[in-house]
């Protein structure tokens, strides 16, 4: 009977979900800054509905940018009048979707248990939510399941507290899943869960640290947005919440924290996908992790996990300064890359936001370092662009695998100087 719902609930979903039919992933080479800005203008034109996935960065010009069908000839005409070279990364959006899909369904129809939960599979929110309950029954001892908030729409905000006693002890904070499109973020932080507490007792460098300090893991930051994949919307990347005087919705929670808002990098327009909000900390999720993170009052790091471009990135991002502590911080970030790299040789690229992508304000990262958390860093996930937020599958446990061995590094490294 259950089965039957859940596969009744999909159907719905997939009848209901926006179709991105015929829409195109674009990789642009602009050469120079003035095409650039030729390109990123265009995004304030609401007819062309263009949506960039990557920006431009100050080391590679490449621009993604998924273009929906019916602007999809006019906007091909426009770069090759202006000169600026592309080529097609994804040929049907909504091909990739279906595919996406149907994998979800099968997995979907296998049953829920702490024992055959598949790590190498995309879940549901609920399925999410589901197994967060099934580690703390598996691992009673270690790890709990708190409530720090609801969402607009309310939903309960979750965190996983791994510890192994004690008050207020140092703590170590990771979050995924802030920006919702993002499948592969809350998917790898699953799997880096389940290696903490199955790791604990088992292995030293784990074992070792979990008795000096607590983990913190925001597995799905943004649930709202995150749902709303799932039923309406596969590229949904904000909140959900509405914004009085329009008729958009969503704010980019990323953009959101007290750090320089409504700086660079940031849009005024509800409409545009980097929306920061009508004041700092309006997003009832950003306000949960602000008000945690000040309560507590003793966390040493604070990571968070996005996708997709390949980066390790610190503060700041709302100016383009290094911190006093830029030496020590990048070289952090070189020692957990080689970590990474050494397990499937895949490559990423580290500095600070600034530096390494573009100028952002509002994130979470530069706040956190502003309130003393010198240990402030930002990956971004796989893949570089091939793929992009669609991400398969069978990548899932490979991208974990080798975040994991850098988080490692970076844990091992705090852990040594409490």
């Amino acid at each position: 009977m259950r089965t039957l719902f859940v596969f009744s609930a999909l159907l719905v979903a997939v009848c209901t979900q926006r179709s991105f039919e015929g829409d195109q992933v674009l990789r642009l080479t602009p050469t120079d800054e003035e095409q650039v800005s030729l390109v990123m203008s265009l995004e304030e034109h609401d007819h062309l509905q263009l949506d960039i996935w990557r920006s431009p960065v100050k080391s590679d010009l490449i621009i993604d940018v998924h273009v929906p069908q019916g602007s999809l000839q006019s906007f091909k005409v426009f770069l090759e009048h202006s000169g600026i070279q592309y080529s097609v990364m994804i040929e049907d959006l909504q091909v990739m979707i279906d595919d996406e899909r149907a994998e979800l369904e099968r997995t979907t129809m296998m049953e829920r248990t702490a024992s055959n939960f598949n790590y190498g599979s995309y879940h549901t929110l609920e399925e999410i939510y589901g197994w967060m309950d099934s580690l703390v029954i598996e691992y009673p001892g270690l790890v709990q399941k708190q409530e720090i908030g609801t969402s607009f729409e309310g939903r309960p905000l979750y965190v996983l507290k791994f510890s192994t006693g004690g008050t207020r002890r140092p703590a170590i904070w990771i979050d995924s899943g802030i920006h919702a499109r993002e499948w592969v973020s809350p998917a790898s932080a699953i799997w880096m869960a389940k290696k903490i507490a199955a790791d604990y007792g088992q292995e030293p460098s784990v074992t070792s640290l979990l008795k000096k300090m607590d983990i913190y893991m925001e597995i799905v930051v943004n649930p709202d947005g995150y749902a709303y994949t799932h039923t309406k919307n596969r590229m949904w990347r904000k909140t959900r919440s509405t914004v009085p005087g329009s008729k958009c919705v969503g704010t980019d929670p990323n953009r959101n924290f007290d750090a320089g808002f409504g700086g660079p990098g940031t849009s005024n327009n509800p409409c545009r996908e980097t929306y920061h909000g009508p004041r700092p900390n309006s997003e009832s999720e950003v306000q949960a992790i602000v008000s945690f993170v000040q309560s507590h009052g003793n966390i040493k790091s604070f990571i968070s996990i996005h996708s997709y471009s390949q980066l390790l990135m610190f503060p700041f991002g709302y100016k383009c300064v290094h911190p006093a502590d830029y030496d020590e911080l990048e070289a952090l970030a070189k020692s957990a890359v080689t970590s990474l790299t050494s397990l499937y040789g895949t490559r990423y690229k580290i500095g600070s936001i600034c530096d390494a992508i573009y100028q952002a304000s509002g994130v979470s990262i530069d706040w956190t370092f502003n309130q003393g958390i010198k240990y402030s860093f930002t990956f971004e996930l796989r893949d570089t662009g091939r793929y992009g937020f669609m991400l398969p599958s069978k990548q899932i446990l490979p991208t974990a695998q080798e975040t994991w061995l850098a988080m490692k590094t970076i844990m091992e490294y705090i852990g040594d100087r409490l």
